[in-house]
């Protein structure tokens, strides 16, 4: 306890003096129980790609991340509160990384680090490669960059401290773990020609019986909401129609110029002359 500050706990509500501050603390059940849980996050030890490199980097003596307790990584799931999903993530390798998260006790968190692990990265179209660990397991913090550096790693860690500083033990939302009944685990990917998520069954199973019936699947439908919209918007971005105008009479033409209204006058009589000897021709 020699590291203990306890101005950190201090309750607004309740002011502590000046001359009382090292010595009392006034402050709440949620608040001391956050506090101990974010002073001691031990992540879990594995690493995927070159991010890894920059966690190892982070957990080394220039950068000192025992200042905020997580420089104990443990090498089982069980004994870790924090994962750190640092690289690539390739569809053979999301099987264990869920069934890793499933072996660790509540409370746990997930911290992707690097485009890699947050979105897919430059490999985001690579046949073997996961668009982001989040569409897998749950993720707390993101940490961006190609890689990381240390710094930016640091700071997600930070970020995910002030979360845990927000959770409060009277909202059940906050801390699901201490619900009724244990918590569901997630569902294990099946990797076959393909990763499969078991969630998804029923929805392959189902284009799978359209596709045999040679019927389309997979089609994307838009709520008809959305489809009256966006027929409103082609019909507004449609440029309105010229308006038809009948051509002016001989005796408007006179009216406003007697020269032109002469020069259709033989105009017509030349055409009149033409048609009556193509109709004697014929």
């Amino acid at each position: 306890m020699s590291g203990l500050k306890l101005p950190e706990l201090h309750s607004p509500e309740f002011p502590v003096p000046n001359d009382l501050q090292e010595n009392i603390a006034i402050t709440s059940l949620s608040r001391i129980y956050n506090w101990s849980r974010r002073s001691s996050m031990w992540p879990m030890l594995f690493g995927l790609a070159c991010c890894a490199i920059e966690m190892i980097a982070t957990a080394a003596s220039r950068y000192d991340v025992a200042r905020f307790g997580m420089e104990v990584m443990r090498a089982s799931p069980r004994q870790s509160d924090l994962m750190i999903v640092s690289g690539t993530v390739t569809k053979k390798m999301v099987v264990p990384i869920v069934r890793l998260y499933n072996q660790m006790p509540e409370p746990k968190y997930v911290l992707a680090m690097g485009a890699c692990a947050s979105g897919g990265g430059p490999f985001k179209e690579g046949y073997n490669v996961v668009s982001g660990i989040d569409q897998y397991i749950p993720v707390d913090v993101y940490v961006p960059g190609c890689p990381p550096t240390p710094q930016a790693l640091l700071y997600g860690l930070i970020a995910l401290q002030k979360k845990i500083d927000g959770q409060s033990l009277a909202n059940f939302d906050d801390v699901p773990w201490y619900g009724v009944g244990p918590s569901d685990p997630v569902p294990v990917p099946v990797l076959g020609p393909d990763i499969i998520d078991p969630r998804q069954m029923e929805l392959i199973r189902r284009q799978a019986e359209l596709a045999a019936a040679g019927q389309p699947f997979g089609v994307r439908e838009l709520p008809p909401a959305v489809i009256a919209d966006v027929e409103k918007a082609v019909a507004a971005s449609k440029p309105a129609a010229p308006a038809v105008t009948a051509p002016p009479t001989a005796a408007e033409v006179a009216e406003i110029d007697p020269e032109k209204a002469e020069r259709l006058r033989k105009r017509e009589e030349a055409l009149a002359r033409k048609r009556a000897k193509q109709g004697a021709a014929e």
